[in-house]
């Protein structure tokens, strides 16, 4: 028999122990719990989900079943707690806070991209001296100033006129000092005449400052009461509503 080196033998065998070390190795996945850098990145389709041991997403982000991309925070107990994008609505990628019984307490405007859509927020008028006037010519009854935060007005007036009857002026003023007038309307006399008055914020932008007024006069004897009933800002219901855009 041939004579080998013991120096050679031993490097064989340290061969043979790291071939093993190394194929077993091989076999063994490492721990994905963990993005030490770079990014992770899904596309073209799919979604990343959390969800508890009964089965109940607490979170996604990906492309929706629909089509649209979107992300969605829940709740343990199956609510949703914020979504992007999973709105029924054609506009697309809304962003909404629902409150833990499934009402939507936050939002912006489905139709109008730069608008709040909810809350609701109150248009600030406060009576003056003249809420009652017997004059012949327009004196203000109510008035306010403030930032502007929905797409579309809504007031509601009731003015009551003596024997003569009345006139009401619902007027705005934009940033720049530009009078709107959203509504003019008679008042009966010897009577209560109500007004809802619906008016889209066309060419103003979301936290512009205005002015509001109403002035109100009387068309013969006796005297007019104007009361405000309701006074905020609302979302859209419709893309009719949606306000026209700011000149540049």
């Amino acid at each position: 028999m041939a004579h080998v080196p013991r120096d050679i033998l031993d490097r064989l065998a340290k061969l043979e122990r790291e071939v093993r070390t190394l194929r077993g190795r091989s076999q063994i996945r490492p721990a994905l719990d963990s993005v030490l850098g770079g990014d992770v990145v899904i596309g073209r389709g799919g979604q990343l989900v959390a969800q508890t041991p009964d089965d109940v997403r607490t979170f996604v982000v990906g492309q929706t079943a629909e089509g649209d991309w979107g992300i969605g925070l829940g709740r343990e107990d199956g609510s949703r707690a914020l979504t992007v994008g999973d709105e029924s609505q054609a506009s697309g990628q809304m962003i909404r806070m629902f409150s833990r019984d499934g009402r939507i307490i936050v939002s912006d405007d489905a139709y109008a991209d730069r608008w709040l859509g909810r809350p609701w927020m109150p248009v600030p008028l406060y009576p003056t001296s003249a809420q009652v006037t017997s004059s012949a010519g327009y004196l203000i009854g109510w008035r306010g100033a403030g930032p502007v935060h929905n797409a579309v007005a809504y007031l509601r007036l009731i003015t009551y006129a003596g024997a003569g009857g009345g006139q009401v002026r619902v007027v705005m003023t934009l940033p720049g000092g530009v009078e709107r007038v959203l509504a003019e309307y008679d008042a009966a006399a010897d009577t209560s005449t109500s007004r809802t008055i619906t008016y889209p914020l066309d060419g103003l932008d979301y936290l512009d400052y205005v002015n509001w007024r109403i002035d109100h006069r009387t068309k013969g004897a006796g005297s007019v009461e104007t009361d405000v009933i309701a006074a905020f800002t609302r979302n859209t219901f419709s893309a009719d509503e949606a306000p026209t855009i700011p000149a540049p």
